[in-house]
């Protein structure tokens, strides 16, 4: 039965023709998308960097559920507003937002977040889809508790970038290794040489690796 793939406006790419050119790449990596089924990756919209990119600090190490209930209470502080503004974060005392919920550390990072924001550090939406994944990966990382693994999830699933392969991520990985019959955890140089094949859509590649530990 030939993969169905449906459309999706949030994508910078046709997802047929890339699952068509991962299949033709490479067979073994067809054969997972035949099992796994379509490919469902599905652009979350964000209104700005500064937006996601807390609500990306705020779940890092905790359980969906916890990060959002914590996430409820900071934006509560700021209420009428539905979301606050960088402004409205450096003015709110830091205590209050730990009284939230929130780690010391993670105080610190939405802080330095809102700085950077303030002073372009942090690119807006439109320059963004003017910028490369590297150049969005460097610029992001000078912010307080953002790596590049961070980074590279809001390129797949915020901003629908075709070509990112999350090297730092156990699941894509192990996906790998069950995937091309490796004993072991593959090293990232190993992934690497072989996702070569994959380019330019390399997104879609890693999102089936995932897929394969299901």
């Amino acid at each position: 039965m030939p993969l169905t793939i449906a459309a999706c406006p949030g994508l910078d790419y046709d997802p047929a023709i890339a699952c068509r050119h991962l299949s033709q790449a490479d067979p073994v990596l067809g054969a997972l998308m035949e099992r796994a089924g379509e490919f469902e990756l599905r652009p979350v919209p964000t209104q700005s960097m500064f937006a996601a990119l807390t609500r990306s600090i705020v779940y890092q190490q905790l359980s969906g559920k916890a990060a959002e209930t914590i996430l409820g209470r900071v934006t509560a502080l700021f209420a009428p507003r539905r979301f606050p503004t960088p402004r409205d974060l450096l003015t709110m005392p830091p205590e209050r937002l730990r009284a939230a919920g929130l780690s010391t550390a993670k105080t610190a990072a939405l802080r330095d977040l809102a700085e950077r924001t303030l002073d372009g550090t942090v690119p807006s939406m439109a320059r963004v889809r003017r910028m490369s994944d590297e150049e969005i990966i460097e610029r992001l990382t000078l912010v307080r508790g953002i790596g590049r693994w961070t980074v590279e999830m809001l390129l797949m699933f915020r901003l629908g970038r075709p070509d990112v392969l999350p090297l730092g991520d156990l699941g894509v990985r192990k996906g790998f290794a069950r995937t091309f019959g490796r004993r072991g955890l593959p090293e990232p140089a190993v992934v690497a040489r072989r996702a070569e094949r994959w380019r330019p859509y390399r997104s879609v590649a890693s999102w089936y690796m995932w897929r394969a530990l299901d």
